[in-house]
């Protein structure tokens, strides 16, 4: 069993920058790859990047290349989510997920957990 637990949203103005994190528990955290979905209200929930269970492939949504970064630290059983130059469109609810298996798009019945979630929100 592991348990996800997401910290680091808020509210933040355009251009502005914020980090996720998730913390898992359970000794296995370095087993699973991971990611990072997100769901806006009215929208389909959507995968923003994922990592390999060693960081060494990463997967990121055409929209958030280059401003989004995803990284983990298996010895602190995290997983972050560094993002810069937020947009507007960027507010949703954020969640952590782990699964056996690298998630890409439209595999989310490939997620074995899932965090709680934690509201992103871009605005002035």
């Amino acid at each position: 069993q592991v348990q996800l637990v997401e910290s680091g949203g808020g509210l933040v103005q355009p251009g502005g920058s914020l980090r996720l994190s998730c913390a898992a528990s359970g000794r296995t955290f370095s087993t699973y790859h991971m990611g990072w979905f997100r769901q806006a209200p009215g929208k389909e929930r959507e995968l923003v990047a994922s990592i390999t269970w060693n960081g060494g492939s990463t997967y990121y949504l055409n929209s958030v290349k280059g401003r989004f970064t995803i990284s983990r630290d298996n010895a602190k059983n995290t997983v972050y989510l560094q993002m810069i130059s937020l947009k507007p469109e960027d507010t949703a609810v954020y969640y952590c997920a782990a699964s056996l298996s690298f998630l890409v798009p439209r595999i989310d019945y490939e997620v074995n957990y899932w965090g709680q979630g934690t509201q992103v929100t871009v605005s002035s």
